[in-house]
């Protein structure tokens, strides 16, 4: 991705967001989002994507072995929550005060 421009998500740390696509796609289940990294434009999805690591023994971890962590995924894959309709939403952007604030398309609140 160019260094240019930076993208502009909707999507942010702590939103409630559900995957549309994908092998952990479920329109019903909202998980939360624990990670945005936005010069790759993924994100990391609590229990989406779960990978298996393999680690050697270290000073942190004496023990090594296998751990189970999440991996990223395209932010195009997953799309957020709106906790009053319980479905899943389409962002719009809007000034309020001077204050830069999204708005859920489908109840039409400040999220």
């Amino acid at each position: 991705m160019s260094t240019r421009f930076t993208p502009k998500f909707n999507i942010k740390k702590g939103d409630t967001v559900v995957v549309i696509a994908g092998d952990d796609k479920d329109l019903k289940k909202p998980r939360k989002v624990l990670k945005v990294i936005v010069e790759k434009s993924r994100v990391v999805v609590e229990g989406v994507n779960i990978i298996t690591k393999h680690t050697k023994p270290s000073a942190q971890n004496t023990k090594g072995g296998i751990i189970k962590k999440e991996a990223p995924v395209h932010i195009s894959n997953v799309m957020l929550w709106d906790a009053k309709k319980s479905a899943p939403t389409k962002i719009k952007r809007s000034r309020e005060s001077g204050k830069l604030v999204r708005i859920s398309k489908k109840s039409g609140e400040v999220i």
